[in-house]
């Protein structure tokens, strides 16, 4: 069966929506993007994508042409009409097309922005063997642009990670400036040492993760110790555990960094736990 997708005010088959090929977000990558989980088929954490998402047009000058209300109506309504249960739905928003190519922005009054929206069904969210067993992880250089802060479109270089780690025979990429891991390909990368949880700081360097805070959040409640601040693939190695936080992955062991085991080479006991404290939670927050 063929999913209903949200397009610019109308719902329609996947199949028959269409955009032009002068829109912004295809030439020019001018365009923003969230992706909130669905669990039960409810939304997590939809307050925080919508605000994360304000802040993204903002930082690049672009309208938001929804509010928070009509947005989640149009959520609400792609659930229903594709019966998801557990997934996640991707939201994107462009400049728009002005009709040609220009590295000048088009005027906002007369070139109406893009909005799409899709489900995607997980029937394994919960149930992911990545969560059981830890994923592996290899380290690249992070070439990517300055504003990671700004979850643009153009993700090019994070999908070159991805295909690195797949031909190396593992599960992802972590990646490193100046010595330091910024963050996952499409995660946020955080340690375990003597029972306290490190991650990197909010920065441009880094998109401030929903999951991210979430988990950090219930961490503390939970006495957990925190600390965030940049660390190295060596102090990675040489963890007790290192974990992913990310919409789609919730919190996921990492077993294993550029072929060395972390502590046993099998999850440790805080991932897993942070994992389950945030399942529980978001299943009482979801809406």
């Amino acid at each position: 069966m063929s999913r209903i997708v949200y397009l610019n005010g109308e719902y329609l088959p996947e199949g028959e929506a269409k955009i032009s090929i002068f829109d912004r977000g295809f030439l020019m990558a001018d365009g923003v993007y969230e992706v909130t989980s669905v669990l039960d088929g409810k939304l997590v954490d939809f307050d925080g994508h919508v605000v994360r998402l304000a802040r993204s047009l903002g930082e690049l000058d672009m309208g938001n042409p929804l509010s928070k209300e009509e947005l989640l109506v149009i959520h609400r309504e792609l659930l229903m009409r594709n019966d998801l249960v557990n997934g996640g739905i991707y939201l994107q928003i462009t400049r728009g097309a002005p009709g040609d190519r220009d590295f000048v922005f088009p005027d906002p009054e007369t070139t109406p922005q893009t909005v799409v929206l899709f489900t995607q069904s997980n029937p394994d969210l919960l149930n992911n063997p990545k969560a059981e067993n830890g994923i592996k992880v290899i380290s690249i250089a992070d070439e990517r642009w300055g504003r990671r802060d700004i979850k643009t479109v153009q993700l090019l270089y994070p999908s070159m990670g991805k295909m690195m780690a797949k031909a190396a025979g593992c599960d992802d990429a972590w990646l490193v400036e100046d010595g330091a891991v910024t963050e996952g390909t499409s995660n946020n990368a955080y340690i375990v040492k003597g029972g306290k949880i490190i991650t990197r700081n909010l920065s441009n360097d880094i998109l401030h993760g929903i999951t991210r805070a979430a988990v950090l959040r219930f961490a503390r409640e939970a006495q957990m110790e925190v600390e965030e601040r940049a660390f190295t693939i060596e102090e990675a190695q040489a963890a007790d555990e290192a974990f992913i936080t990310s919409a789609t992955m919730f919190v996921t062991p990492v077993v294993e960094i550029d072929g060395a085991a972390i502590g046993s080479g099998k999850p440790g006991n805080v991932a897993p736990r942070l994992r389950e404290i945030y399942i529980e939670e978001s299943r009482k927050s979801a809406i």
